[in-house]
């Protein structure tokens, strides 16, 4: 399985980018916010992927945060989601606005989303309660960029944190030791942060 990729942003399109990794261009489909994080055509980037496999094809997703990713993940759990409609509804929300609506059961909000009727917007506020988490308070940080706070982002996940949690703690970090920061000080500082 291809876990995340780390390379130049060689071309964008409206919901997919290909991301250029040793002269290699693997096609990803994105959210409208990975896309706009990733910035301009030519910049390093780090993706995080989820391969789908069926029998007719293998599409690769990016996410820009570990929290988008465990959202697709959940998304894609309920029947009658698929990647492409997860894809949209993680570009009309964040996953801490569809972790809040869906807390608050606020179907017009999941309905927000292209695709998402009033029926699949009921079933998602139902069978994701319990199962994305508290929306942080202050509508969520934003995901740390490529490098070594994506890295960081990771090392806190992996430590066991929530995707919020990790995201707030580097973002802290970030803001304290700036973007030139070494992986081992932003964990180090993260670390801290979260206490």
């Amino acid at each position: 399985m291809i876990a995340r990729l780390t390379g130049k942003l060689a071309e964008m399109g409206a919901d997919t980018a290909v991301i250029d990794v040793g002269g290699v261009g693997y096609l990803v489909h994105c959210s409208a916010r990975t896309l706009e994080a990733f910035g301009a055509v030519g910049n390093d980037v780090l993706v995080l992927t989820e391969l789908q496999v069926r029998e007719d094809a293998w599409t690769l997703f990016g996410f820009g945060s570990a929290a988008e990713r465990d959202t697709f993940r959940a998304l894609t759990s309920i029947q009658g989601v698929g990647g492409r409609l997860a894809q949209a509804i993680l570009s009309a929300l964040s996953p801490d606005e569809l972790a809040r609506a869906v807390s608050q059961e606020d179907k017009a909000m999941i309905g927000r989303a292209n695709g998402v009727g009033p029926k699949l917007a009921a079933r998602i506020a139902n069978e994701l309660k319990g199962k994305l988490g508290a929306p942080s308070i202050g509508g969520g940080a934003p995901a740390p960029r490529a490098g070594a706070a994506a890295d960081a982002l990771s090392a806190l996940a992996n430590l066991g944190f929530k995707p919020a949690d990790a995201s707030a703690a580097v973002n802290a970090a970030l803001d304290e030791l700036g973007a030139d920061a070494s992986l081992d000080a932003l964990v180090r500082m993260a670390l801290k942060k979260s206490r």
